[in-house]
């Protein structure tokens, strides 16, 4: 069943997707004295304000179950688990269970981009058509969410930066409303999944059968905004998926599976979870009037399945402990267990603000921050901070002015429903200032 919103206020269109507003709550993450966590993280600490969020979740049943890894630098995380793989079950949640990752999936496919632009096969500022041509000469809807045949040419070319950035003028089936919303469904772009159950106000119609037809079909759709003029949520980072394609002539998954996966050793991150591990697959709820309900079972999960395309956008399943290794070698600034995944200057590149001039993100997910390769950058006082979250409650950051990575995983929709987008920095951020003063 395709991913897009409820038609309701339980599941409201701005609900779905909105990972982003954590790092302002972390902002106290940026003002901590650098040289007194650092000696902080060599003593025996206990991150007891992300055990107690935790509890304030767990215990309740407002969620089945949260599993934080906390780590720094190239040491070994920290893992703090709390709560089964459903609720009603007596199997504990843990570093290694499953977790449908959503839009976290989203910085993986970016750094995928980065390690393209460090080999040159892709540049940052290049346009999209040399790439796929027939992005060539995009139409762009004259009224936002407005008619879808009231159109003018775009008046500069999408380039990979605008992907990277959601600044390509691109739509989402989850946040446009009028025709174009209506469009992408028709053309199967909705871009994610959710379950197998016929859930009222889900069914997305049949999403498109491969990423080649994605590219092709989206192409055909005018652009919602002018590129380069403004953030704006997207599937863009779908797109990306078949830019890497052609790029790098293999196939998405493959790609990531050998050039990501494999070095970073992470074992337990897939597009489609293998049929041995479907134990291992928590379930995930909707949260309905308070009530958690069952929409996606672990045992009976459409992410045990083949997803129709591999989705760059929101189509990853991974665990505590592997997307841990995914940022532990970003902290690494691209090197983990003595292999070289990336180039440090294409971490850091990635993981800087790469917004295009003029663009402001006030009254945005990710207002008063940057963007760089698919995650949230923070600035000022928040420096040093980069990732995102994911529509079912997930998030994770790194944190390089102070060496230190985050993950929080756990499951319920819509991911507005409970704050821990911003409580589990928040909580953190607590933790920190603690040991800080130790």
């Amino acid at each position: 069943m395709a991913f897009r919103e409820f038609e309701s206020a339980q599941l409201s269109r701005r609900n779905i997707l909105r990972a982003g507003a954590w790092l302002g709550a972390g902002a106290a993450i940026g003002s901590l004295p650098l040289g007194r966590i650092a000696l902080a993280a060599d003593a025996n600490t206990v991150w007891t304000h992300v055990a107690k969020l935790e509890s304030d979740y767990v215990v309740p049943r407002k969620v089945a179950n949260m599993v934080a890894a906390l780590g720094w630098g190239q040491k070994a995380p920290e893992f703090l688990s709390q709560g089964t793989l459903a609720i009603g079950q007596t199997a504990p949640a843990g570093p290694d269970s499953l977790y449908r990752i959503y839009s976290m999936t989203k910085p993986i496919t970016g750094m995928a981009v980065m390690q393209l632009i460090e080999a040159g096969k892709l540049g940052l500022d290049q346009p999209l058509y040399e790439i796929l041509p027939a992005f060539k000469d995009m139409k762009v809807q004259k009224t936002y969410d407005g008619s879808a045949t009231d159109v003018e040419p775009a008046k500069q070319a999408i380039t990979i930066r605008h992907l990277l950035t959601h600044t390509a003028g691109f739509g989402y089936a989850i946040m446009q409303k009028g025709p174009i919303r209506q469009a992408y469904i028709d053309a199967g772009l909705a871009a994610g999944q959710v379950s197998k159950l016929p859930i009222p106000g889900l069914d997305g119609g049949t999403q498109a059968p491969s990423l080649k037809a994605f590219a092709d079909r989206l192409a055909a759709l005018p652009l919602v905004l002018q590129p380069g003029t403004k953030w704006s949520y997207s599937v863009a980072i779908d797109l990306l998926g078949r830019v890497i394609e052609v790029a790098s002539g293999q196939p998405f998954d493959q790609y990531l599976q050998q050039q990501i996966f494999d070095p970073c050793g992470m074992t337990s991150t897939f597009f489609r979870v293998p049929a041995k591990d479907v134990p291992r697959l928590t379930t995930n709820y909707f949260v309905v009037n308070g009530t958690p309900l069952p929409a996606d079972p672990g045992r009976q999960s459409i992410f045990a399945e083949a997803p129709p395309f591999p989705m760059g956008g929101s189509g990853l399943v991974s665990s505590a402990r592997d997307y841990d290794r995914f940022l532990r070698m970003l902290l690494g600034y691209g090197l983990i267990d003595g292999k070289r995944v990336m180039s440090e200057p294409a971490v850091r590149l990635g993981a800087s603000n790469l917004l295009p001039e003029g663009i402001v993100t006030k009254g945005t997910f990710v207002d008063g921050a940057g963007f760089g390769a698919a995650g949230r950058v923070g600035l000022g006082a928040r420096a040093g901070t980069y990732g995102w979250g994911g529509a079912a409650g997930t998030i994770a950051f790194v944190d390089f002015a102070h060496n230190l990575r985050a993950t929080m995983m756990t499951q319920y929709m819509p991911s507005e429903v409970y704050p821990i987008h911003s409580a589990f920095p928040a909580a953190v951020a607590k933790d920190l200032a603690a040991m800080a003063v130790r």
